[in-house]
């Protein structure tokens, strides 16, 4: 005979089966369990391309990548050609140089096996336009390598700004890079407006972040030391699956404020505030006294200065708009007067403006004597 379940234990189930239900949100409602997908799985491991030669055919179509080069390239280019070739024949590529148009290219042939090598081809060639030497940017073809090629120039404007941000990336000596470069695994190399990187994928992923952010005014030096920290907490097993920000360094911009007098050993609040209105006090009375002796001393252009330097009231209203030329014609009459009344009139009124000129040129030498 079967023995029947209680009703109690058949209810809780049923309510456990619904609580996980709710639990899960929208957007993994639709989801599959995986079983294949363990944690013991790396999924950041690039397995070996192996394939038998002989059961492989050549590729139907030819694909083909070009890049340009700066011309102070060309010299260099030609010297490592022959290497390059050598290189890129092993793997099935051909490459051609054209000098005339400045520019590389690289192809597949009948003997390539890889179909993803014609891409780490069109890297490297990217990497020697970028000024990388020939022997660092072969190690491009390799399977665990990757590169990228990060732009700044237009993020700043400003020549003299971009120029010392672009420094920060180099630092002193150059101690600044080879840090970057010991805690990432990545070759850096920073020429013109681009920054060549070659590295690991995660690498990568750190150089491109640390590079713009440079370039927005946030100094290297915060992302190396939460660098340091990350390899120092990885290195701790049971701190593996845990939420690391509460041992990253949290750094804020700082607005600097006022600095305040330093305060003296012997003296308290209501001794500061009993001096703060002596002072005052005291100000007050020696404005008072100098403005005095000022206006005994002034200057007789002190009071015209003066009127013209008030503060004008506030109107809403725009400012009146100025006579033309014309109107003020119009009002003396001079518009309706003949060509030949203004031609003497003319050399009248320069003389007019000459004299009251210099009249004005003796009373300021005048003045400047009785002064002295």
């Amino acid at each position: 005979m079967a023995i029947a379940k209680p009703v109690e234990d058949i209810t809780t189930s049923k309510i456990n089966q619904q609580v996980t239900e709710i639990e899960k949100s929208k957007n993994q409602k639709h989801r599959k369990d995986k079983p294949w997908d363990t944690d013991d799985i790396d999924h950041w491991k690039i397995e070996p391309f192996e394939l038998d030669k002989e059961k492989i055919k050549p590729f139907t179509e030819e694909s083909s990548f070009a890049t340009l080069f700066p011309k102070y390239r060309e010299v260099y280019l030609r010297e490592i050609w022959g290497h390059l070739t050598k290189v890129l024949e092993n793997h099935g590529v051909a490459c051609v140089l054209n000098l005339v148009e400045g520019s590389m290219t690289v192809k597949t042939t009948r003997k390539t096996i890889d179909p993803y090598i014609i891409l780490k081809a069109r890297d490297l060639i990217k990497l020697l336009a970028r000024s990388v030497p020939i022997i660092q940017a072969i190690k491009i073809l390799q399977d665990d390598m990757a590169s990228d090629v990060i732009k700044i120039g237009n993020i700043i404007r400003n020549k003299e700004r971009f120029v010392k941000r672009r420094q920060r990336i180099l630092g002193p000596s150059g101690s600044t890079l080879k840090a970057i470069e010991l805690l990432t695994g990545c070759y850096l190399l920073v020429q013109g407006t681009t920054v060549s990187a070659m590295g690991p994928y995660k690498g990568l992923k750190i150089v491109r972040r640390i590079v713009i952010d440079c370039m927005k005014n946030i100094h290297p030096v915060y992302h190396i030391k939460e660098l340091m920290i990350k390899r120092e907490l990885a290195k701790d097993p049971k701190l593996a699956n845990e939420n690391w920000d509460r041992f990253l360094p949290n750094f804020t911009k700082r607005k600097h404020a006022k600095r305040q007098k330093a305060v003296k050993p012997g003296d308290t609040e209501t001794n500061q505030t009993a001096r703060s209105d002596e002072v005052k006090q005291a100000s007050k009375h020696t404005s008072q006294h100098t403005s005095s002796a000022v206006e005994t001393a002034k200057p007789p252009n002190q009071e015209s200065y003066r009127e013209k330097n008030k503060k004008k009231k506030y109107t809403p209203f725009p400012p009146p708009q100025l006579p033309r030329k014309i109107d003020i014609q119009l009002e003396s009459g001079e518009y309706f007067s003949k060509s030949n009344q203004k031609k003497v009139r003319k050399p009248k009124e320069a003389e007019s403006y000459k004299d009251e000129e210099k009249r004005g040129q003796k009373r300021k030498r005048k003045n400047s004597q009785e002064r002295l």
